[in-house]
This record gives structure tokens, sequence and C-alpha cells, in this order.
């Protein structure tokens, strides 16, 4: 399937050092009557799908990416925009670059490679235990089963039916993160997987909160 991304670029007077979770925070108090952007209670709003608003800070640029009905909240909110106050850090906005496009979300007849621009938030509470109660080769497998479960999820919040048989092969390692001061394991690395996933799209927990951000990848070298 083919689904609607915008894609939104912020070029700040300075790096942003602060996390997502604080541009986040920002964008949601700044325009409060649009809920994608907050992701706030709301009536008729389902908390649990995929987050059509998401935001990321990827070598200090805030990239903000809006996901079919997330496209058209981000497209009117995005010009108001010329400030970010994060903290007590305020960052002018000095450029802003927008691409708006379909991309493809869908099983490939063969497998594409990918990496982690940021941690990728694999493990719940219970698949940690198991995590850390396993070997090496459990591990890997374990993470496997865990990266093709976000992309059925995704696919079926996005309404695209899988028929054929999702295939994964990963070269990550284990680093410490934080998420709302919650010390916990993300993953770092690439992999490759028989999958179309568009540019700067989440995988794994906190995806709104800037975790798990994919990029494309040219080079081999997974196992």
């Amino acid at each position: 399937m083919n689904i609607q991304t915008f894609t939104l670029i912020l070029k700040t007077s300075s790096p942003v050092k602060e996390s997502p979770e604080k541009l986040r925070g920002y964008i949601g108090n700044r325009f409060k009557e649009y809920p994608l952007l907050h992701h706030h209670p709301e009536e008729g709003l389902n908390l649990y799908q995929y987050p059509r608003v998401q935001y990321k800070i990827i070598g200090g640029t805030p990239i903000i990416l809006g996901i079919e009905e997330g496209v058209e909240v981000l497209r009117e909110t995005s010009g108001d925009l010329e400030e970010l106050v994060l903290g007590k850090t305020v960052y002018q906005i000095e450029e802003k670059q927008t691409i708006e496009r379909k991309q493809e979300f869908k099983v490939a007849g063969e497998l594409k490679q990918y990496c982690f621009a940021t941690p990728w938030l694999a493990l719940n509470e219970k698949n940690y235990k198991t995590y850390l109660q396993t070997g090496t080769g459990d591990r890997v497998n374990l993470l496997h089963h865990i990266l093709v479960g976000n992309l059925l999820s995704i696919s079926k919040s996005m309404g695209y039916v899988v028929l054929e048989k999702v295939k994964v092969r990963t070269n990550v390692r284990p680093v410490k993160v934080r998420s709302k001061g919650i010390p916990l394991l993300g993953f770092t690395g690439e992999f490759q997987a028989n999958f179309l996933i568009p540019e700067y799209l989440g995988l794994g927990r906190s995806v709104s909160r800037g975790f798990g951000v994919v990029v494309g990848k040219i080079h081999t070298g997974i196992h």
C-alpha cells in the first residue's frame, strides 16, 4: 500500500540538545486543539493506534513526521512555527523544509537494508525478563520475532493486510536510554527486512517520542 507522509525538518539557530519528548510537549501545548499532535484523550480518538504524528531529533535537527491523518494537521500548523521553547532554551527556526509524498509500505520481494537512527525500544516488561534470561542465539531470535511483530502491528493499524511471510535479519547492539526519566534498554544498529518502510518511520515502543527511527542503509554485514 501507499501511505501519505509529511516530513517537516526544522533548521534552528543552534543544534537542539533536548529530547524529542520536550519537542512533542511544546508542539502539543502550542496547538492543543489538534489531538493528534499531543495524543491526549479525546472522545472518539483511539490512543492505541500507531501514532500519526511522530517527533524526532537526529543530529540536533528536529524532524516531525505526519502520517495519513497527521499530514493535514502538520501541514496546517507548520506555518505558524517560528521558534521552539524547549525547557529553558529558545531555538529560533531559521528554515523549514517540508517533504510531502506517498511512500510504499508493504512486503517486498527481497530484503531491504535499514538502520536505526535512534534507539529501538523493542522490549516491554515481559520480554525484557525473557531477554535477560536467554543466551545470545535466543536473544537474536527474540528480537527478530519482536521486529516482525512491530511491522505487523503497524500494518494492522494502517489497514494493510500482510499475506506473505515477513522476514528479518538484525545486527543490533544494546544501549542504555531514558524515556520520561526512566532508564530502559534500547538497541542501535541495522537490520534487513523484506518490507518497504518509509523514511523516518518509527518502530517499537515510544515512536511518538522519537525512538526507533528507521532510515535507509546501503552497506551490508547483517547476520
